[in-house]
């Protein structure tokens, strides 16, 4: 089946078989290796990307499902001036450890800073709800992305 969608900003159309899974899209077929498959179950978050700008776990999803759609993998955040923001704050408040839940977790940072540019301690732990760290305690995450909207507030003023 021919699929028509776009992929971090540039349209894309590619011949999908039915029962591909979008993770494996991603990571096998067009070497978007960022995003990381924790569980394969959609209970770690770790496979989370935006589509259409809200973000999904891309291992629950086939990727015939995408047709016409947008998708951001953390590539595509990673690119995207308008998130340097959460990268920094990231790497600064040291909420990347062993790194493998931080794609997951900054890309659903940018879906609600996207929609909440004040989001309270509250509104970003349930923001990040969908996705595990077993690494930092979530302090860290939460401080880093409380971080990044203080300074897009300032950025903004």
């Amino acid at each position: 089946m021919k699929v028509r969608f776009k992929l971090n900003g540039k349209f894309v159309m590619l011949d999908l078989p039915g029962v591909e899974r979008l993770i494996d899209l991603l990571r096998e077929r067009l070497d978007l290796v960022g995003t990381k498959e924790g569980c394969g179950k959609g209970e770690c978050g770790a496979c989370t990307v935006l589509l259409d700008g809200k973000p999904v776990c891309s291992c629950l999803m086939l990727a015939s499902q995408i047709a016409g759609h947008e998708i951001v993998t953390i590539e595509g955040v990673a690119a995207d001036n308008r998130y340097a923001h959460i990268l920094n704050a990231f790497e600064e408040t040291g909420a990347v450890q062993c790194g493998y839940c931080s794609p997951g977790m900054i890309v659903s940072a940018a879906a609600l800073l996207a929609r909440n540019r004040h989001p309270s301690d509250n509104e970003i732990k349930r923001a990040l709800a969908g996705n595990l760290c077993r690494c930092t305690g979530y302090s860290k995450i939460i401080e880093a992305v409380s971080r990044a909207a203080e300074r897009v507030a300032q950025e903004r003023k």
